[in-house]
């Protein structure tokens, strides 16, 4: 199961599958026909020549390259890979660390002369080394390759690498807060997958989310940036009597089978991240004018009854009035709407703003749901889909 969090975290070149343009056998101004460059060059930089980059004491690092021969003058969008051997490995579909010997940045660029965030290439660095080497590489002078990966917004055929330049750097660990949260486990999404938690609307470092544990499951998570940043779970709370320890691979391990509510959270102190991953038992509600509440909460008149296992679906009572779908995920010591969520083209959409009013004239019309006096709200938590009938 480690394998599958690790292969969740490394970032991955996303192909897009939709058609660039039409084409025809003879080029126009007006229809221009996608060549498909196998390379471009990108440039060394003078100051790498007898300088040594101090990354984490640096805002970027500039680079600047020559846009890909596309035929026309195009927007394209560059990615930096790293890595501490100048031979990339290449693999199909998603990367996994153990074959994969390079990390890509999160930040994207849309010119040939870029500003590189010195923050993310030494997080990646720091990441690369103790994947290979462990120990803390603060200090060290490391000599980095780099390349770029180029391509055409919605031409999945457009992809080309740089050739790769070799940067000297000094690295520090720099302990950074998770952008997002996934967790995985034999029976979250088959165990093929993780699955993504939702940020509490309103509150710093905190996620939560709802899944189904089989007796004897471990549950591993970690977050986007890093494979290795200090993303271990700290503490945990066991409030669901879901039986919990830690397991043999590094996770926590459920005796008890079951739905659950995680709740975690995470802080940084003496550039140690720490975190606590809080157990609660698995409830949600349908909330406001549908169920006719006078004061709107978690009331187990409005619960949805869960299924016997992470294939079935959550059903919640006959709505008793028509209006908007409000629906949450019931987070003790949190305010309902703090972990509400709606249905947006038959996906959970967790809020993530204020609304005053409600989600058709605060959000948009597409994240607002129209319910009837007799329908109901079934929901899939395992894969996050729902509907109303």
């Amino acid at each position: 199961m480690k394998n599958i969090i690790k292969s969740l975290l490394a970032p991955a070149v996303a192909l897009a599958v939709l058609p660039f343009m039409a084409s025809c056998e003879t080029d126009t101004d007006s229809n221009p026909t996608l060549q498909h460059p196998t390379s471009f060059v990108l440039n060394t930089p003078a100051y790498a020549e007898n300088n040594v980059y101090d990354l984490a004491n640096s805002e970027s690092v500039n680079l600047t390259t020559t846009q890909p021969d596309y035929g026309f003058p195009v927007v394209t969008t560059y990615e930096v890979q790293v890595s501490l051997n100048q031979a990339f490995t290449e693999v199909t579909g998603a990367e996994v660390p153990e074959t994969v010997n390079y990390e890509t940045l999160m930040s994207t660029y849309d010119k040939a002369n870029m500003d590189v965030s010195a923050e993310e290439m030494n997080n990646a660095i720091v990441s690369l080394y103790q994947q290979d080497f462990g120990g803390d590489p603060s200090g060290k002078v490391l000599d980095v390759y780099v390349r770029l990966a180029a391509h055409v917004a919605n031409a999945d055929n457009s992809y080309c690498y740089s050739n790769v330049i070799k940067l000297p750097v000094v690295v520090s660990y720099i302990a950074t807060m998770p952008k997002v949260v996934y967790v995985a486990a034999e029976s979250i999404h088959g165990g093929t997958e993780g699955k993504a938690l939702a940020p509490v609307f309103g509150l710093d470092a905190q996620w939560y989310g709802m899944v189904y544990m089989s007796a004897g499951a471990s549950l591993t998570w970690g977050d986007a940036d890093a494979q290795d940043n200090g993303a271990a779970v700290t503490t945990f709370d066991d409030q669901a009597d879901a039986g919990l320890s830690e397991a043999a691979d590094g996770g926590i391990a459920f005796a008890n089978a079951g739905w659950y509510v995680l709740h975690f959270s995470a802080s940084i102190a003496d550039n140690t991240l720490t975190s606590k991953l809080t157990v609660y038992p698995g409830e949600a509600y349908v909330i406001g004018t549908v169920m006719s509440q006078s004061t709107w909460g978690h009331d187990p008149a409005t619960q949805l009854t869960a299924p016997a296992d992470a294939s079935g679906e959550w059903v919640s009572p006959e709505f008793l009035a028509g209006g908007e779908l409000r629906a949450s995920i019931k987070v003790p010591g949190l305010d309902w709407w703090r972990t509400e969520f709606t249905l947006y083209k038959g996906d959970l959409y967790w809020r993530n703003c204020d609304i005053p009013d409600n989600w058709a004239v605060n959000v948009g019309s597409d994240y607002s749901v129209s319910c009837s006096v007799g329908q109901k709200l079934y929901v899939n938590f395992d894969y996050d889909t729902g509907r109303v009938e």
